[in-house]
């Protein structure tokens, strides 16, 4: 079992939570009321800070009803948060629909993934291996 440590940096601040057991994202909610235009984005405070176990890092990943629903998502999903980092999680969301959404105080605005890492060594060479793939980028499966 692992501890994930969190601090209230705001008492509206709620802890964030496992909707039911097992899930992988714990949710993350607004401390805070704010009007995302449409076609525009807003950073949504959470409120608390988190001292993650180590060798892990979180990701910040859109709720899949907010992204049916209202077109409103993460933008810079995975949003990645370093095992180091002990600022306020913030959210940034983009409203994708044609019409403004209102973020309310208390509302569930994304969810957290707690991942391991890997410590990894960063070797410069002069060739890497082939493979049957090679160099095929975009589009190369079909579409």
């Amino acid at each position: 079992m692992y501890t994930l440590k969190v601090k209230k940096l705001n008492e509206e601040a709620i802890i964030p939570n496992f909707a039911h057991k097992g899930d992988a994202g714990m949710d993350l909610y607004s401390i805070e009321k704010v009007l995302i235009p449409s076609g525009e984005s807003r950073l949504i405070k959470t409120g608390i800070s988190i001292q993650l176990p180590s060798m892990t890092e979180a990701q910040v990943r859109p709720r899949s009803g907010m992204a049916l629903k209202h077109s409103i998502t993460v933008l810079n999903t995975p949003g990645t948060i370093d095992e180091g980092y002990r600022g306020e999680i913030g959210v940034i969301l983009i409203n994708h629909s044609k019409e403004d959404f209102l973020v309310t105080k208390h509302m569930k605005i994304a969810q957290m993934v707690v991942k391991p890492i890997y410590d990894i060594d960063i070797v410069e060479v002069d060739n890497l291996n082939e493979t049957d793939r090679g160099e095929d980028g975009f589009g190369s499966t079909g579409f």
